[in-house]
């Protein structure tokens, strides 16, 4: 069995994390270091490593997070006035974390281009 990633402790409440909503299929929670005035992590519950091995077997589960997404922005109050949501895949695309997850950015205007 392979080694928990950070986000399932999180998920099983090994770690401490400021939970801001649950459903039974992902969480999400503040990041601990952010790059906005709102910077979310959006998590599937269910472990993919990332984006680049997603398969069609995780398709309603992609799009249940990402219908997620305009709840939570509508629960934090960012909707109306917009937000950026980013997935990083691999290490040059910036995965520090081996498991799947949506950043949500918020709180100021997001420049392009982003990095």
């Amino acid at each position: 069995m392979a080694e928990k990633s950070l986000f399932e402790k999180i998920c099983d409440r090994e770690i401490p994390a400021e939970i801001i909503y649950e459903d039974e299929l992902c969480l999400c929670f503040k990041d601990i270091s952010p790059q906005a005035p709102t910077h979310l992590l959006v998590i599937p519950k269910e472990r993919i490593n990332r984006l680049a091995e997603a398969t069609s077997d995780h398709q309603n589960l992609l799009g249940h997070l990402f219908a997620t997404v305009p709840h939570i922005a509508r629960q934090e109050g960012f909707l109306e006035s917009g937000f950026r949501c980013v997935i990083n895949s691999g290490p040059d695309g910036g995965e520090t974390v081996p498991h799947l997850h949506i950043h949500l950015l918020a709180g100021r205007k997001l420049e392009w281009p982003p990095g």
